[in-house]
C-alpha cells in the first residue's frame, strides 16, 4: 500500500516510502547483472551503476569518440515511464576517434542546407530552413494567400 502525500512535486522517479521502505523507481535489483547469467551472456547494471571504462555511444560523442565496430561490452537497464529502458554499453579503451568530415564533405552540405534556406518563388535566402509544406518563404506565403484564405 502507497502512502498519499498529496500531489507530486517534481520528477517521477523521486524516493517513495511502500510498506515502511523507501525505494527508487529507477534502481532496481533485478537489473543487477554483472555476470549476465539473467540478460542472454550481456552483462547488466542498474541506472548509474556502470563500472568505469564502459560508456553509452553519446558519452563516447562527448568524448570525440565513436564505438567503431566493436560489439556491445554491457548494458544498463532503468525503468522509465513504467517501462524497461535500455542503454548499450561500449569499451573506451577499444573506441576509435570520431571521424572528421573533408573539406568538399563540409563544402557539400553547407551548400544542400543553403538550399533548404532559398525561396523558389522570389530566390532570396530566407534565413531560416523554408518549411516543406508551404513549399516558399512565409512572405511569398502570405502574398500569394492573404489572410482568412486556406492554402
Amino acid at each position: 500500500m502507497v502512502d498519499y502525500h498529496g500531489p507530486r512535486k517534481g520528477g517521477r522517479n523521486k524516493t517513495r516510502v511502500r510498506r515502511g521502505r523507501t525505494c527508487n523507481r529507477r534502481y532496481r535489483l533485478e537489473f543487477h547483472d554483472p555476470d549476465g547469467r539473467n540478460h542472454g551472456g550481456l552483462p547488466t547494471y542498474g541506472w548509474r551503476m556502470a563500472p568505469d571504462g564502459l560508456a553509452t555511444k553519446r558519452q563516447l560523442l562527448a568524448m570525440e569518440l565513436r564505438p567503431g565496430g566493436q560489439p556491445i561490452a554491457a548494458q544498463i537497464m532503468w525503468m522509465r515511464y513504467g517501462r524497461q529502458a535500455v542503454a548499450y554499453l561500449y569499451r573506451i579503451d577499444q573506441a576509435k576517434p570520431k571521424r572528421i568530415p573533408t573539406l568538399a564533405q563540409l563544402h557539400a552540405i553547407e551548400k544542400a542546407l543553403q538550399a533548404r534556406r532559398t525561396c523558389p518563388i522570389c530566390g532570396q535566402d530566407a534565413g531560416y530552413t523554408i518549411p516543406r509544406r508551404l513549399g516558399c518563404c512565409l512572405e511569398c506565403h502570405h502574398t500569394i494567400y492573404p489572410k482568412g484564405q486556406a492554402a
